[in-house]
């Protein structure tokens, strides 16, 4: 029983307010240094090394960065909660297409005519300028995330300390004889005068037309029956060594014409290829194809 001298038990709402109580929480790591103090609090000598990988600074964060971002956040809290220091440095990543398309979108230049004409070292430093501008918002976003990051001690790829570090680890690989020249097909802009790495020539997420070809491959085994299938690189075709099935999708045997040959084709896609009136005289799964 209570006693007059006793605190009441605070008044809990029947409906939890969750972003209020994710505030508090904020709020509170926030005045206590609570982040900070699991850096000082352990030794210098009992460390886990954790740089958060960078995003392009020049744009605001999404939904891939918000789940990517838990991810990065549960390892280093695992070793926190295992005693060990970690330093959890913010970067951003400054260089690529993505700060350059920016730029020349601001500065309303296309093309690299235009930009040699508007001065290389003038587009350089308004790229420098640009790529930081949205940094109070990706940190705002961050933080509300409950994330645990060090965002005054961050790193920037435009600096050049950051290139020089690159540059040393390629001198230890070269050191070590890991380093080789060959030859590479890589995707070329002619407008830009550079190559184009893997992530920047598929940034381009229109919907567009991609050829493909059905494929009918005869079974040695059953004559007059065809296997088809769907492929969007008929090029890798002459090099072909198997087949590829789902074991638990439903395949069925179709045979068109009465005196045609039977196909075999996924269930799912039978109406689109072989049209719906074609009659179907059997049904498997993916394993009895094996």
């Amino acid at each position: 029983m209570s006693t007059p001298n006793d605190t009441p038990y605070p008044r809990v709402p029947n409906r939890a307010d969750f972003p209020s109580i994710e505030r508090s929480v904020l709020d509170r790591w926030n005045k206590e240094g609570t982040f900070r103090q699991s850096i000082t609090t352990r030794p210098e000598n009992d460390e886990y090394v954790f740089y958060d990988g960078p995003p392009f600074a020049n744009g605001l964060p999404h939904h891939g960065h918000l789940l990517t971002g838990y991810v990065k956040d549960v390892v280093p809290r695992y070793q926190t909660m295992r005693g060990k220091r970690v330093d959890r440095r913010f970067g951003w990543d400054c260089h690529g297409l993505p700060a350059e398309m920016e730029t020349e979108q601001e500065l309303g230049v296309s093309g690299r005519a235009a930009i040699t004409e508007f001065g290389i070292e003038t587009f350089n430093a308004s790229c420098r300028e640009s790529v930081l501008k949205y940094t109070s918002e990706w940190q705002e976003t961050v933080t509300r995330q409950a994330r645990w990051v060090d965002f005054e001690n961050d790193y920037k790829t435009m600096e050049p300390e950051f290139m020089e570090s690159v540059w040393s680890v390629f001198q230890q690989l070269w050191d070590k004889g890991l380093v080789y020249e060959g030859y590479k097909v890589m995707p070329y802009s002619w407008r830009l005068g550079t190559p184009l790495s893997n992530f920047e020539a598929n940034m381009d997420y229109r919907k567009v037309q991609d050829p493909a070809v059905t494929v009918g491959f005869p079974v040695v085994d059953e004559p007059g029956t065809v296997l088809l299938a769907w492929t969007t690189t008929p090029w890798t075709l002459p090099s072909n060594m198997a087949l590829c099935v789902g074991g638990s999708i439903d395949y069925v045997r179709v045979r068109p014409e009465a005196d045609g040959p039977v196909y075999i084709v996924a269930e799912a896609l039978k109406n689109s290829i072989m049209g719906e009136d074609a009659e179907v005289i059997g049904r498997l799964k993916g394993s009895d194809l094996v």
